[in-house]
């Protein structure tokens, strides 16, 4: 008789015997998908490297120690179907601001009698679009406008005068035919001062307006920034594009440094990028937005933002959602790199002081090393004149933005505004707005994808957000962004475009095959994508608190309040 231990023993390695099948099968199985897995998955260098929110402004070298880096972009950039340095079918468009022959001469519609003045408010293209406002309101009430005294009491700091900016001759001269100018009110009448509200029409100054200057003569209209509305009658829209494209001329010293400027940047390449980055601490401070910074960030810009008393809070996280935050250096040179903007490229950056500096431009500079502003091409000597006039700064930097050959704009501020109407009206040069609704979920998971999808949908997502023809609907948006009435189509292209649109159907494109999808840009927005940032000199019936002069009486006719000028003007450009 065995030794029952023995038979135990035995009884044992029969049962292993057995189950020896089975396990080999799940462990051939966990095997296999492993394999699987392996082939399916993409290889660690063909990844975008995910920055965590904790160090959203880590350094390039911090990134290479935590194994974020952005190395992996292609120096070469994104491709592109089309030129990336013209607008398609820009050349069947023009800019056309000639009165109609319905549009009588100034010396037969101005009344005698009649002056308008203005106070402007802001930075120098809040204050800008003010002056070409006030020639149209002038017009409507059929008055003799007064040249505009400028803001030197806002945010900006600066004592400059009309004529220290713009060519004052030219601006008379040019316009003299639209309406009778004068430098100074004559003697005699007493000035009244009055708001209008914003937005106000034809209809709502000959209402408000015209009655108190019959009876008054003289009237000052004060904090005149968006005072007029964005629809009017086509005469006094295109009258809108002949002072704000033709009469409004910078003076020679600035025309001459933006020209010394220009040239130092055609010197180094045929083409180059200017960049409104929009990334100061103030800026960022009232966005209210996050950007991973963690607590040294939070204690940062909260102790700026409670300079605004009436600054409510906000909720970061939604902001970004809704695209309503800048986005950072960093992501707008992968936005630049995706839309095939190689390393070679010179960029032309206008702002004030970045969010801590260096630390925060490093990645924006290691895509795009040609890193140049106006501080780093022209000598302190050669700036000297300028540096103290916060205007003449920022109209150096309009003239190099405007001239470049795409312009790229980081919020949808006036300078921002004003460049992408101007390059409208002359000849559709790409102008750049980031979809940053859109952008924001392609930043969050740009961890999870190749160069070549994060490239695909960026350049997806910006449709409609690139300056060309017929992108914007017309009369949506600021009409100094979008001055639609002022923008012509050649009637031989026209023809030919409805020829062809009889021929192969309505909304067809006969170059293209059935069932591909179109990378045409001259489409409409999704009109959800597009964000009118909330700006401090728009939100709400604010009133400066202002000194009147003796002679002056204020009306109250729109229920003003007191508010604080930095809230108001420090991101109007």
């Amino acid at each position: 008789m065995a030794n029952p231990r023995r038979r135990q023993h035995i009884n044992n390695g029969r049962q292993f015997r057995l189950c020896l099948p089975s396990l080999t099968a799940i462990f051939g199985f966990f095997l296999l998908c492993f394999f699987l897995l392996s082939l399916i998955a993409p290889r660690p260098s063909r990844l975008l490297h995910h920055r965590d929110a904790s160090s959203a402004f880590s350094s390039s070298e911090n990134d290479a120690s935590i194994g974020v880096s952005i190395s992996s972009v292609p120096a070469s950039g994104g491709k592109s179907k089309y030129d990336i340095w013209k607008s398609k079918d820009s050349e069947f468009f023009n800019g056309c601001s000639n009165a109609s022959s319905k549009f009588l001469k100034a010396d037969i519609v101005t009344r005698r009698n009649r002056y308008l003045m203005i106070a402007t408010s802001g930075g120098l293209n809040q204050q800008r679009t003010g002056i070409i406002d006030a020639v149209v309101a002038a017009r409507i009430l059929n008055a003799t406008l007064i040249v505009p005294k400028l803001d030197q009491r806002s945010y900006w700091k600066d004592a400059s005068n009309f004529e220290d900016i713009f060519d004052i001759d030219r601006f008379m001269s040019f316009l003299s035919n639209d309406v009778n100018i004068l430098k100074e009110l004559p003697n005699g009448p007493k000035v009244t001062t009055m708001r209008v509200p914003r937005k106000c029409n034809e209809r709502c100054y000959e209402k408000r307006v015209l009655p108190v200057i019959l009876k008054r003569h003289a009237v000052r209209l004060t904090k005149f920034d968006y005072r007029l509305a964005n629809r009017l009658e086509t005469d006094l829209q295109k009258l809108r594009c002949r002072v704000n494209y033709h009469a409004l001329k910078f003076t020679s010293p600035i025309l001459e440094m933006g020209k010394s400027l220009i040239q130092r940047m055609r010197a180094m390449s045929k083409h180059y990028i200017a960049l409104h980055l929009r990334f100061e601490p103030d800026m960022l401070a009232f966005s209210g937005c996050y950007y991973g910074g963690g607590d040294k960030e939070r204690k940062e810009l909260g102790a700026i933002r409670k300079r605004w008393k009436t600054l409510h809070g906000s909720n970061p996280d939604k902001a970004r959602r809704q695209g309503r935050c800048p986005l950072t250096p960093e992501e707008v040179g992968l936005m630049l790199r995706a839309l095939g903007y190689g390393k070679d490229v010179h960029i032309y950056v206008a702002s004030g002081e970045v969010y801590r500096g260096d630390e925060t431009l490093a990645p924006l500079k290691s895509l795009f090393p040609n890193f140049h502003s106006k501080d780093t091409i022209a000598s302190k000597e050669e700036l000297e004149s300028f540096s103290g006039f916060s205007s003449r700064m920022a109209a150096l930097d309009f003239i190099v933005c405007d001239e470049s050959d795409v312009f790229v704009t980081n919020n949808n501020g006036n300078m921002a505004k004003m460049l992408a109407g101007r390059r409208r009206y002359f000849g559709h040069k790409p102008t750049i707005r980031p979809n940053a609704k859109k952008l924001y979920k392609l930043f969050l998971n740009k961890g999870n994808m190749t160069w070549e999808e994060f490239s695909s949908k960026a350049h997806s997502y910006q449709r409609g957000f690139m300056g060309l023809p017929n992108e914007v609907r017309p009369g949506r948006g600021e009409f100094h962004e979008n001055p639609a009435a002022c923008i012509c189509e050649n009637s031989e292209v026209r023809a030919l475009r409805d020829a062809n649109l009889r021929k192969y159907g309505m909304g067809k494109d006969p170059a293209r095959k059935e069932g591909e999808e179109t990378d045409d840009h001259d489409q409409y927005h999704d009109p959800d994508d597009y964000i009118d940032w909330a700006e401090p000199d728009s939100d709400g019936e604010m009133l400066l608190q202002e000194r009147q002069p003796a002679n002056e009486t204020m009306l109250d006719y729109d229920g003003m309040s007191t508010e604080e000028p930095e809230l108001e003007d420090m991101l109007s450009d």
